[in-house]
């Protein structure tokens, strides 16, 4: 049989919401104690096929076979029973749970005579788990409390913990800094040295490449093809995902860059100190560092999520006092945050209205909202970043992770603000979209906007920053210009080095 060969074998999933068609006849095929990229625009349908494996919903036809056997579970439980756990790319921790309860949610640990739950043994037995990944987190600390880069190590060690013999790992390193996503390669190198086999979905093509042995690409729910990621180079599997030549991931312009905008003397605050910093008009100023080294804790403070304990923030050379992020917005400050579920979307809200939020405003006619120039403009900007989706009206609970993304990007961007934070602007997003939101953000340089971009990944802050400033352990130490990136004096290592704290 030719399923035989394969640890797992997907033939002809076919799964439809309402009138969206996610997947149309797709396949999927893993060998034993392989690392398998399935990679694909957001929307594509690589999620969907995950959660079908995964047990979270049902295909409308279609087969599985697991092992060699028929197999279909109807949830994640009888998946893990089965030896498939998933890391999924939306983090959905029980915020009241500790990280001992949560890694072993239905697989506590129980006194022997009696089905009464032994919090002592699961609190040692999580203990040890967290040791082998060297995270120094007791386990009795409630979920609500870890930041989202914690949250991500949890869910994998989570998953890894089950002893599954296939992993599927959906955006696995989203939230995660170059340690912690270089800590997970130790990982899942030494489970594929055990014969266990995983999924790794990522639109970070330098991870594919370091860590994956071959891969299968989906575009628009359907399958496009697979091989050996040694057969295949970066730009050739672009071209799969997205069906078109993407020329530059990084657009970068050079705008004039003018007057200060927006400047900072000696902020202070939780996770943070010390920092003074300006930005001008025309400026993309990128700032990276380790997870937790006080980056977003900074960002969130000036934009009111977070109060100060000290220092002054000007904007357009006049002092401003910000108490909330209303402040923030009616000073005309933006800011995307990295956690679009929890600060950047009403989930349960249209697409129209999500976008629309922070510039209704400029759509009144009298008293009323002018519907139609806001459909318009919604219009134009999704098409721009090339939304996925049934219509406006589509809930952004529907949407794929980085469809979601999109929408975020699209709120703020269309508000024009004198100052836009990007806190991970393409976390999640795809190869093409990427380039769509870079491109963006050089427009709106070019139009006189100051930009802060806060971001984990070397690459794109290196490919689009005018400058940037490097943070370690609450700290600012350092400085790079774009002219020193381009003329070879610094690169990643470099950066590399300061945020881990040479000077």
């Amino acid at each position: 049989m030719d399923s035989c060969k394969y640890i797992l074998d997907c033939k002809d999933i076919t799964k439809q919401y309402g009138g969206i068609l996610a997947l149309k006849d797709v396949q999927l095929r893993l060998k034993k104690g392989q690392v398998h990229a399935l990679v694909g625009e957001n929307g594509a349908g690589k999620s969907t096929l995950m959660n079908i494996i995964g047990g979270l919903v049902q295909p409308n036809s279609g087969t599985l076979f697991f092992e060699g056997i028929p197999y279909q579970a109807k949830s994640p439980v009888e998946a893990i029973h089965a030896g498939i756990a998933m890391i999924h790319q939306e983090l959905n921790p029980q915020p009241y749970l500790s990280i001992a309860e949560s890694i072993f949610l239905n697989r506590e640990e129980t006194y022997k005579k009696i089905p009464i739950l032994n919090k002592k043994a699961t609190n040692e037995k999580a203990a040890d788990v967290l040791k082998k990944f060297d995270i120094n987190l007791s386990p009795k600390i409630h979920m609500e409390d870890l930041t989202l880069a914690q949250i991500q190590m949890i869910e994998i060690v989570k998953a890894v913990s089950t002893n599954a013999r296939l992993i599927l790992m959906d955006e696995p390193t989203s939230s995660l800094d170059s340690e912690e996503t270089e800590r997970l390669f130790r990982t899942i190198r030494d489970l594929q040295s055990k014969g266990v086999t995983i999924v790794y979905i990522s639109h970070r093509m330098d991870e594919i490449f370091a860590v994956c042995d071959s891969y299968s690409v989906f575009r628009d729910g359907r399958f496009i093809g697979s091989g050996s990621i040694s057969d295949v180079t970066k730009d050739e599997l672009i071209s799969l995902m997205v069906g078109r030549v993407v020329k530059n991931i990084f657009p970068k312009i050079d705008c004039s860059i003018k007057d200060v905008v927006f400047r900072t003397e000696k902020l202070c605050g939780k996770g943070f100190k010390d920092i003074s910093f300006e930005v001008r008009a025309g400026e993309i100023l990128g700032i990276t560092g380790l997870v937790g080294s006080g980056r977003s804790e900074t960002m969130e403070a000036i934009f009111g999520l977070n109060p100060l304990s000290s220092g002054k923030i000007y904007l357009n050379d006049k002092e401003i006092k910000i108490r909330n992020v209303r402040d923030a917005m009616n000073k005309g400050i933006a800011m995307i945050n990295e956690d679009r579920k929890e600060y950047g979307l009403c989930l349960f809200r249209s697409i129209t209205e999500n976008i629309s939020l922070p510039s209704l405003k400029k759509k009144h006619k009298g008293i009323l909202i002018n519907q139609k120039k806001e459909r318009e403009a919604c219009g134009k900007i999704a098409s721009k970043l090339r939304i996925k989706m049934a219509n406006l009206k589509t809930d952004a609970f529907s949407l794929s992770g980085g469809n979601q993304q999109k929408v975020v990007v699209a709120k703020w961007l269309m508000d024009r603000p004198d100052l836009i934070i990007l806190d991970e602007p393409t976390r999640g997003v795809d190869v093409g979209a990427k380039a769509e939101i870079h491109s963006l953000m050089c427009q709106f340089a070019a139009e006189g906007m100051a930009i802060i971009m806060v971001s984990s990944e070397l690459p794109e802050v290196m490919g689009m920053s005018d400058r940037i400033l490097i943070y370690h352990e609450g700290s600012l130490n350092g400085e790079v210009t774009r002219a020193e990136i381009l003329s070879g004096e610094v690169n990643q290592e470099t950066i590399l080095r300061k945020e881990f704290g040479e000077r």
